[in-house]
């Protein structure tokens, strides 16, 4: 019984480590796409373009994202925003946006 419960645990930890490593080829995905919106102004279209292919469908997945049409819109719209993921990730820039939200909504 013991051995089953590691090996399960052993699995379920390489699944883990799989799926971030999936995650981290979206990231980058994201930012070639950023790269290539600040280039030729074609970002939005090359990341859709991306995430509706076989390949494109199947890292997300394995990332653990659903390839579905909406997904496929937040990622436009994410590269759209011209925003690096590793700053949009980052803390300076969550509170950053935090803050410039909330005066907006002193504003209104």
């Amino acid at each position: 019984m013991r051995d089953f419960v590691d090996g399960s645990a052993f699995n379920f930890e390489q699944g883990q480590r799989a799926r971030k490593l999936f995650a981290a080829v979206v990231l980058a995905a994201l930012d070639d796409a950023i790269a290539d919106d600040r280039k030729y102004g074609n970002g939005p279209e090359q990341i859709a373009r991306w995430a509706r292919s076989r390949d494109g469908r199947e890292v997300l997945s394995c990332a653990g994202i659903d390839p579905n049409e909406r997904v496929v819109k937040g990622l436009m719209e994410f590269v759209s925003k011209g925003v690096r993921t590793s700053v949009a990730l980052s803390r300076e820039e969550s509170e950053r946006r935090m803050a410039a939200e909330a005066e907006e909504a002193e504003a209104a």
